[in-house]
């Protein structure tokens, strides 16, 4: 049975980290393969930096005119999905800034040109505000805009602009972007028009405990009428190079471990918990494996905002195929879909598979 906000609020506030995290394992243990922690190979493109959101905790975006602002070529993120299949990857996470001069048009020749180019690769691309701003831009409904983008070759939907969904919160830190409602009416759509979705938090913030909450409130109200979230992937905002990183204090190991554990108690409607390396770091994501988390997330080929934000971590498969097995799992890679390739042991796992 799921816990309530009120418990999710006192676990939250509680010092018992490790109580907290056994309780999130083994109801993990339950809901997935008690052997297998996955992992996936795929590439964030971020095809413009140009943005009009002007959000105090990015340090990725540009304004539009800024001489080192930029919108990909086709052919360059040809290349970028070249590099990307010749490692084994399945998928791209096709991101970028608000642009106001770029329809709908735009967007179906590319979805189309790397559908026809890339059958075999899953394109998770757009994250709500960008869905949003296409169709405020293009001046059609929020349902035709997915309806077409599907129609084009969009697979699914990544989580990205959710922040906290709580909009005191959002008011500060990203007052032209989206509100949490209009966030949750692109993910209705989507799941209505038969597309999976991602859903996120960036949380160390500025928020309280409360608004955690509230976020993962509406992320189980949304899963309870629709099933069509994959997954949920708390992160921790990366402050360096940013506006709000000078008013906000550093996110522990700790506060994200827990807040990790709570989701996979809180969100028991969710199939799959991921467990963060970006911004944590690499042991304690493999920690996460204890805390809730089913999924070490992607090698992230190549990753531009987080990194303009002062994150400079890189990992590579060998790795992360690693810190599943010391932490007592089987790696398994899978696709955005969360489904997984033939398992392949390595042999002192072999006997307890």
């Amino acid at each position: 049975m799921a816990i309530g906000k009120q418990e999710a609020l006192e676990l939250l506030q509680s010092d018992d980290l490790v109580g907290i995290g056994m309780a999130a394992h083994q109801l993990r243990l339950k809901k997935n393969d008690p052997r297998v922690a996955t992992y996936q190979i795929d590439r964030n493109i971020n095809y413009t930096n140009f943005c009009t959101e002007y959000c105090s905790f990015c340090a990725f975006y540009r304004p539009l005119g800024a001489k080192d602002g930029y919108i990909l070529s086709f052919e360059t993120i040809y290349q970028k999905i070249d590099e990307m299949l010749e490692l084994g990857g399945t998928g791209i996470l096709l991101q970028g800034g608000l642009h106001p001069d770029l329809q709908i048009g735009y967007y179906e020749n590319l979805l189309r040109s790397l559908k026809s180019r890339y059958p075999q690769v899953h394109l998770h691309c757009f994250s709500a505000p960008e869905i949003l701003c296409i169709a405020e831009v293009s001046e059609l409904s929020l349902r035709d805009t997915i309806q077409r983008l599907k129609d084009a070759g969009l697979d699914s939907i990544p989580g990205g602009g959710a922040e906290i969904l709580d909009d005191e919160i959002r008011g500060k830190i990203a007052r032209l972007k989206c509100t949490s409602d209009e966030w949750e009416e692109v993910h209705r759509i989507a799941h209505a028009l038969g597309l999976r979705t991602t859903a996120t938090m960036m949380f160390g913030c500025g928020e309280e405990l409360r608004h955690r909450v509230n976020h993962l409130d509406r992320i189980r109200r949304i899963q309870e009428d629709t099933g069509g979230f994959t997954a949920f992937i708390p992160w921790i905002f990366a402050a360096e190079n940013t506006a709000l990183g000078k008013k906000v204090q550093e996110t522990t190991a700790v506060d994200y471990l827990k807040t990790l554990a709570v989701s996979r108690l809180y969100l028991d409607n969710v199939e799959h918990i991921q467990s963060s390396w970006l911004t944590p770091g690499i042991k304690v994501c493999q920690i996460g494996l204890q805390f809730g988390a089913d999924d070490v997330g992607s090698i992230l080929i190549e990753e531009n905002v987080v990194f303009a934000a002062g994150v400079k971590r890189r990992t590579n498969e060998a790795e992360l195929q690693r810190i599943i097995t010391d932490a007592g799992f089987i790696p398994a890679q899978r696709d955005t879909l969360y489904r997984t390739r033939t398992l392949k042991p390595l042999p002192e796992l072999q006997a307890t598979a």
